[in-house]
């Protein structure tokens, strides 16, 4: 899910720009739950791009870290969360942005849940999907030099961000506008289906995903074809 209209949620409603922040994480924590209780393996949240904490007003900024780290250990603390063996990633520059205190807090969910296998819960934090693939080139590079002949869709898949995630079935992009942002996981997305709500996230309730994923069971799968 591609989710980063938090700002333009709060200022429709005259709302300081952290409290679309605070009712999108609680949002996300519903559809967690709903997630695991479809049984759903794999589910992504886009949380930030690379630019979002650079550019925002410090105070901003400041309110945004506090939430990460109340939201994140409380997800990280959760029964359910270990009860369904959901496994954390969190994907992105994040180790290079993040204070040392939120930073402890995410490896530690990392850490606890690594062995989990029946779900991933996956968070892209400082992300965007463009970065993500200059980085994999750069990586390749090095590996093979001018050796292009051995580049292979296998070989860019594993110096991906997300080279331990299957590729996308359903992305569901909410906000009213029809197209993706930043490169999100664009390799990962290449057959993906697209699924556009009209709401912003904060205002996505279950019933809202309940629906998309109902919708994408019933579409027929081309695969490119």
């Amino acid at each position: 899910m591609n989710n980063l209209n938090f700002r333009r949620w709060a200022k429709e409603k005259n709302l300081k720009p952290w409290e679309g922040h605070i009712a999108g994480a609680e949002r996300i924590e519903e559809l967690v739950r709903k997630a695991l209780e479809m049984k759903i393996k794999n589910i992504s949240f886009w949380g930030s791009s690379i630019d979002n904490l650079k550019k925002r007003p410090l105070l901003e900024k400041k309110a945004l870290l506090g939430i990460y780290e109340k939201y994140f250990k409380k997800l990280m603390d959760s029964e359910e969360i270990h009860q369904n063996e959901a496994r954390i990633n969190i994907i992105g520059c994040w180790r290079e942005q993040f204070p040392e205190s939120l930073k402890k807090i995410l490896e530690e969910g990392i850490s606890k849940t690594k062995n989990y296998k029946k779900h991933n819960l996956n968070f892209f934090l400082a992300y965007n999907g463009d970065h993500e693939m200059l980085e994999a080139i750069k990586k390749i590079s090095k590996k093979i030099g001018d050796n292009v002949g051995k580049i292979t869709p296998e070989l860019i898949k594993e110096n991906l961000m997300t080279k331990d995630l299957p590729m996308v079935d359903l992305l569901i992009r909410t906000g009213g506008e029809p197209h993706l942002s930043a490169g999100f996981m664009m390799w990962d997305l290449a057959n993906a289906q697209l699924y556009f709500s009209r709401k912003l996230f904060p205002s996505f309730t279950k019933n809202d995903f309940e629906k998309a994923i109902i919708d994408f069971s019933q579409r027929g799968r081309r695969m490119g074809r």
